[in-house]
């Protein structure tokens, strides 16, 4: 590939003309946005209780200072492995077992999906 062909697929025009969509993120609900943002003040108050710098909790992680403030302000587009990361690096990796352990919800919807036993003793013969 040549340098000016090179040059050129960088720019924004092309992935539409080679059928390559950009990557695009749904929007989220205000609600899921606060959850976020809430994580990200917790995760920030676990680093500085264990009174972890920004520069050495971001390489502890593995990512840019820049993704750490992103992170701890709910940015959205974090991925979720960048999170492991970080409740690893607090000691605090035990505490993604507990995210949707008890469906309550999810085993009633199950519940009435299930066949009804039927009565023992009776026969389903026709009786005139």
């Amino acid at each position: 590939m040549s340098k000016r062909l090179i040059c050129l697929a960088n720019q924004s025009f092309l992935p539409n003309i080679y059928g390559i969509m950009p990557k695009s993120t749904l929007p989220m609900f205000p609600a899921a946005l606060r959850q976020l943002e809430a994580l990200g003040e917790r995760l920030r108050l676990a680093r500085l209780r264990r009174q972890l710098t920004t520069e050495l909790f971001a390489e502890r992680v593995g990512v840019s200072r820049e993704t750490l403030r992103r992170l701890e302000k709910g940015d959205p587009t974090i991925a979720i492995g960048t999170y492991l990361r970080t409740l690893r690096v607090l000691g605090l990796e035990h505490d993604i077992d507990s995210v949707a352990r008890d469906d309550e919800l999810g085993r009633k919807l199950q519940d009435l999906g299930l066949p009804r036993p039927r009565p023992r003793g009776r026969t389903r013969t026709g009786t005139n």
